[in-house]
């Protein structure tokens, strides 16, 4: 079969240029800088370039040109889907949107999985900087990143030394909550963790795994709690507390009642995320046990779910530490002076925590 000789090439901007007879600045600024031209004289450019077939500037040759990507890179440390999934990780991308579209930025997803070493997502993204969310410090994902020469933030963790950050005060946070159980008359009391290292462990989490925790949000709430409870003679090794890799609710469940059937005698459950304590109810449910009558149970991170169910929780300002660190990034700094944004949190007063029942009433009562 012959081929027809008489193919159509595809308009490139020169050709187009002659055609229209302009420049091809003039083209350019069609597509790159609308403001330049009149309303009619751009109409007229993509009119034209549509019924050549032109497609308009090679974005790779563009940012070729201008050494810029035009998009925001976040780098998580969990598979793709995590970030639409994860209510707080939402409420967090939502915010960073928010900031990219005020600036007139992209935003490409870099998922990271925690379990993988590969870091040629990293190398390979074609952004003008980097939001790194919540990573451990031992991260090598987090290491790529810091071998580009782009701009970066932290959120959350961990903290680097002259990069921008933003976070809570997580110490504080949870010890408001821990000062609100005790001050209930709570003093057995078990806790439920999110991943305090790379390596996976679901199980009772160490004073020394605590200790060398590369998840500093994690380590800094438990060393929070531990001070907090020592400070009225409880003896923090003695406080069970069980840990999970995967963030689910149906680790949740299977965390409590690990921590429930080890320890029957508690009274109250803390956990580090609100994802984990709606597990933790759900299971004490499932065994009977009412809430907050015969267990009290907390959580953080302020949730709608858990705003819904009436959680005792710390509400922190995801969509704000979003938008926070898309600012940051997008609106540079002076050199080797980082910045940092701290926002507020706030103790909700749930329904999901009471002062515990006395020996008596939970031996005599129903």
């Amino acid at each position: 079969m012959v081929r027809s000789m008489n193919v159509r090439r595809p308009a490139t901007l020169a050709s187009l240029a002659a055609e229209l007879g302009v420049s091809r600045t003039t083209v350019s600024n069609a597509y790159n800088r609308p403001d330049q031209l009149s309303p009619e004289l751009r109409k007229r450019v993509l009119d034209t370039a549509r019924r050549l077939g032109y497609p308009g500037p090679d974005p790779v040759a563009r940012s070729l040109r201008t050494r810029k990507a035009g998009a925001v890179g976040l780098l998580l440390t969990e598979n793709l889907s995590y970030a639409f999934r994860d209510p707080a990780a939402v409420g967090f991308l939502e915010g960073l949107a928010l900031a990219c579209e005020d600036a007139g930025s992209g935003l490409l997803l870099i998922p990271a999985n925690p379990e993988r070493e590969d870091v040629a997502s990293v190398h390979r993204a074609g952004v003008d900087g980097f939001v790194v969310y919540s990573v451990p410090d031992d991260d090598p994902h987090l290491a790529a990143v810091l071998e580009r020469p782009v701009p970066a933030v932290v959120c959350d963790q961990p903290s680097i030394e002259n990069l921008d950050r933003v976070g809570i005060d997580d110490s504080r946070a949870i010890k408001t909550m821990a000062e609100h159980l005790i001050g209930l008359g709570h003093r057995k009391i078990g806790v439920l963790c999110m991943r305090l290292a790379r390596a996976r462990n679901d199980g009772p989490a160490s004073v020394q795994r605590q200790e060398n925790a590369s998840f500093h949000v994690q380590k800094k709430r438990l060393t929070a709690l531990a001070e907090a409870f020592e400070a009225i003679g409880i003896d923090w090794e003695q406080v069970p507390v069980v840990e999970r890799f995967d963030h689910t609710i149906a680790s949740g469940e299977s965390a409590a009642g690990q921590l429930l059937e080890s320890n029957p005698e508690i009274t109250a459950i803390m956990c580090t995320s609100d994802i984990l304590a709606l597990g933790a109810l759900n299971e004490t449910r499932n065994r009977g046990r009412r809430v907050p009558e015969d267990l009290s149970i907390t959580g953080f991170d302020g949730i709608t779910e858990a705003e819904r169910v009436g959680l005792t929780t710390v509400r922190q300002p995801m969509l704000e530490k979003g938008r926070a660190a898309g600012r940051l990034l997008l609106d540079a700094g002076e050199p080797g002076r980082p910045r940092e944004v701290r926002l507020d949190t706030q103790l909700v007063t749930g329904s999901t925590a009471a002062s515990p029942r006395s020996v008596e009433e939970r031996w005599f009562g129903p």
